[in-house]
């Protein structure tokens, strides 16, 4: 048994991993519109975030929200592309797993509202209103 060398090819083998968790995030954003409505008002929330100036935990639980809907976009969008190539035609199974995909993304969407709400609704409402 033959041992392999550590050194140059385990950075490339880290490398080429996060090439192509970077491609799969660029196929993402490029083929899913509501991933992209998501990252538009993620960023619009840190921006509130920033302007009225929440605590770092604040800022730990938002940023954690955000990544959690865009996670699960992805698998949503992961588990959809399966599902398409492994039944092309229409099976009730099928159906369910998207289905049940999306509603997971649903139930992370109207939390996150709820999270931004919770979080930046009293300091935005002071700023503009107070």
């Amino acid at each position: 048994m033959r041992l392999r060398r550590r050194g140059w090819t385990t950075g490339v083998r880290i490398g080429r991993s996060f090439y192509f968790a970077g491609v799969g995030l660029a196929y993402l954003i490029r083929t899913q519109r509501n991933a992209r409505i998501e990252l538009i008002i993620g960023a619009a929330a840190c921006a509130a975030a920033g302007w009225v100036g929440v605590s770092r935990v604040e800022w730990a639980v938002l940023v954690f929200t955000i990544a959690l809907v865009l996670i699960l976009e992805g698998l949503n969008t992961a588990v959809e592309a399966a599902i398409d190539l492994a039944s092309p035609r229409y099976h009730p199974l099928a159906k369910a797993a998207k289905d049940l995909a999306a509603g997971m993304v649903l139930i992370a969407s109207v939390a996150s509202v709820a999270v931004g709400l919770l979080i930046l609704g009293p300091p935005l409402w002071k700023k503009l209103f107070g």
